[in-house]
């Protein structure tokens, strides 16, 4: 069953683009925007890091933190965020543990054949952990409205 407002968001912990380990529990006592996206550097990821990157510092001001995760590896990651400025972490989940425990890696559709792949999707986690919002019809370009609306 997929993730609902009103649940405790699953705690995680996964390896940054430097290879640091970050976790769920270290943005307790902070808002954070977890978002879920398909690939570094194609069209509508970079459409979506960029909006997020130039509101960075008016999320940061409401009290939100902002962290990336595909199933990318670490050095993509490094890539992508240098390629960008991108000022917030990127989680590498090239096992998807991740992506299972938020229900993220699912089955999609094109040109009539089926595939497994990210569903772009974000969660808006309060300071306690619980999921205040989840978004997935996702606007790439106009993400931040969609989250401080």
């Amino acid at each position: 069953m997929a993730l609902q407002p009103g649940q405790l968001a699953p705690d995680f912990t996964g390896t940054d683009h430097d290879g640091a380990p970050i976790k769920l529990s270290d943005f307790k006592g902070k808002k954070l925007v977890l978002y879920f996206y398909p690939k570094d550097d194609t069209p509508g990821c970079t459409a979506e890091a960029c909006n997020l990157r130039d509101n960075y510092e008016m999320l940061m001001a409401k009290g939100y933190q902002v962290v990336g995760i595909s199933t990318d590896p670490a050095k993509s990651h490094a890539k992508f965020k240098q390629k960008y400025s991108l000022p917030f972490p990127l989680i590498a989940d090239p096992d998807k543990q991740i992506h299972e425990l938020y229900g993220t890696w699912v089955e999609k559709q094109m040109y009539g054949r089926s595939y497994m792949g990210t569903a772009r999707t974000t969660f808006v986690i309060d300071e306690k952990g619980v999921i205040e919002e989840v978004i997935e019809k996702v606007d790439t370009k106009n993400h931040t409205a969609q989250i401080v609306k």
